[in-house]
């Protein structure tokens, strides 16, 4: 059991945006008794992982970084994924992160000691790790999903996922197949499109694409933002509220979703003028409904003489050409897959056990949810970042990890100041907040689309949040500990006898 004047341990898993920002704000607290737990040897997760070409951010710079730590010296209006893996890596250095860091440590599960009040994770080499307070911070977009097709693992040439990028494997002079075409893939596929000798797409869906208007920020820029820091603010805030008002996209307004499906076709249509072409690029649901794409080069790279989008499914893949339903046999050199995440399963594959027995993967049967995307009943001092339902469409992702952030610091608060041993989430507030929540997402756009990234295989919408960034700053502005058991140090092993008894 701690004792009464030692901070509790805290273990933090990952060491992306998530993990990092939370790390730095608890140093900024004065709690120095934490460690950021990272399976890979370096940090940066989505950013580190996703090398491919063209890696950029879908949010403009001056917006995707901390409100804390504000950079204006990007080199483009959409920062590229080097720069960003360098920002974080700045971040670490000067907010004094290094020595809270441990690399190359999986952890494979955890499980709450009710008794002792703390959680033991095992590490996949067999260690085990104690902590009073653990914080997932593995966010959605960790796990790359592979396509379920008929053959793929007998193809014989080189194969790899978009986020685990073979930069060893030479695509010039190759016939190249893509299996995807949604954010990874408009982003690459431009880039590597003049050095192969045939690239072939294949679509299983069109998607709803604007324009990026990407540009350089020239040295003028950067040196007006050094010198008067207020207006990397001012821009900032500019774009977080021209984002914001994006908003009722998703709740179905008509005239905004005309506007949008306008300046969708009319720039696809500047850009590719065979109509054939343009039929398979349109898109057979209301805009918003799956990811909303941008891109300022992604239309021109398919109307180029080596480039084919394919749109009839595939029906299996063979040694060295994928075979479509429709009979046709693709030759091909290399296959990069372009699938996505696996987005809808959170923590997998990392078993967590809570009170009495309880396990995540039993909890989560009917679809992965938490109490604002950060804390579960029956199982205590446990807290996510980015979890069930705070995935935004709109805005940057940033804004919600900094709203998490304050209110995971807020019970750490809470358990030093209060001695408390643990708090845990009452069951029936988790309850009306994913009622609620479902009830909201039921009328957005999201919920007219059969499938999407946004949804599990049931159909239910576990990963977007279901209101404004706005709204989602003022639910967790504050805590409201009536939302919570809270055992005090000392009565531990009394309330496990009694959770046990429920």
């Amino acid at each position: 059991m701690q004792s009464p004047s030692r901070e509790p341990r805290i273990a933090i898993i990952g060491s992306g945006f998530s993990g990092l920002c939370l790390g730095i704000a608890l140093r900024r607290a004065g709690i120095e008794s934490f460690t950021i737990y990272e399976k890979a040897s370096r940090l940066g997760g989505t950013w580190r992982d996703n090398t491919y070409p063209g890696a950029a951010c879908d949010v403009p710079a001056l917006a995707y970084c901390f409100s804390f730590e504000s950079k204006s010296d990007w080199s483009r209006k959409w920062a590229p994924q080097s720069e960003i893996l360098a920002y974080m890596e700045h971040c670490a250095e000067k907010y004094g992160l290094r020595p809270h860091l441990r690399f190359d440590t999986e952890i494979a599960s955890a499980e709450f000691d009710e008794h002792a009040a703390l959680w033991r994770l095992r590490t996949t080499a067999g260690e085990t790790i104690e902590a009073e307070v653990l914080v997932s911070g593995v966010g959605q977009l960790n796990r790359p999903a592979l396509p379920e097709i008929p053959g793929l693992e007998r193809f014989r040439g080189p194969r790899f996922h978009s986020a685990r990028w073979d930069h060893e494997v030479d695509l010039a002079g190759k016939r190249v197949g893509v299996i995807g075409n949604a954010a990874s893939a408009i982003q690459f596929v431009p880039e590597i499109a003049p050095r192969v000798a045939e690239l072939v797409v294949f679509q299983r869906s069109a998607n709803w694409m604007m324009p990026r208007n990407d540009r350089a920020i020239g040295e003028r820029e950067r040196r007006r933002f050094a010198k008067h820091p207020w207006l990397a603010r001012l821009a900032r805030w500019w774009i977080w509220a021209l984002f914001e008002l994006q908003w009722p996209v998703f709740l179905r307004s008509r005239w905004m979703a005309r506007r949008y499906e306008k300046l969708s076709l009319d720039n696809m249509r500047e850009q590719v003028r065979d109509p054939a072409l343009q039929r398979a690029l349109a898109p057979d649901y209301p805009v918003g409904g799956k990811r909303i794409l941008i891109s300022d080069d992604y239309y021109a790279a398919l109307g180029r003489a080596n480039v084919e989008l394919v749109t009839d499914p595939i029906e299996r893949i063979g040694e060295d050409a994928v075979v479509t339903r429709g009979g046709r046999s693709i030759p091909l050199d290399v296959l990069i897959l372009a699938t996505g995440f696996a987005t809808t399963e959170f923590l997998a594959p990392i078993e967590l056990t809570g009170l009495s027995g309880r396990r995540l993967r039993d909890e989560w049967k009917g679809g992965a949810r938490a109490y604002l995307g950060i804390a579960l009943s029956g199982f205590p001092n446990f807290f996510m970042m980015y979890g069930p339902n705070t995935n935004l469409g709109h805005n940057s992702i940033i804004f919600m990890i900094e709203c998490q952030t304050r209110y995971i610091l807020a019970c750490i608060r809470a358990l030093r100041e209060r001695g408390l041993a643990w708090l845990d989430l009452r069951r029936e507030v988790l309850e009306a907040f994913d009622a609620k929540t479902q009830r909201e997402l039921a009328r957005t756009v999201w919920n007219d689309t059969d499938r999407s990234w946004y949804k599990d295989a049931a159909g239910r919408i576990t990963n977007n949040w279901s209101g404004s960034t706005i709204r989602y700053w003022w639910s967790t502005r504050s805590l409201d500990l009536r939302a919570y058991h809270q055992v005090a140090r000392g009565a531990a092993a009394d309330s496990g006898r009694s959770a046990r008894a429920a």
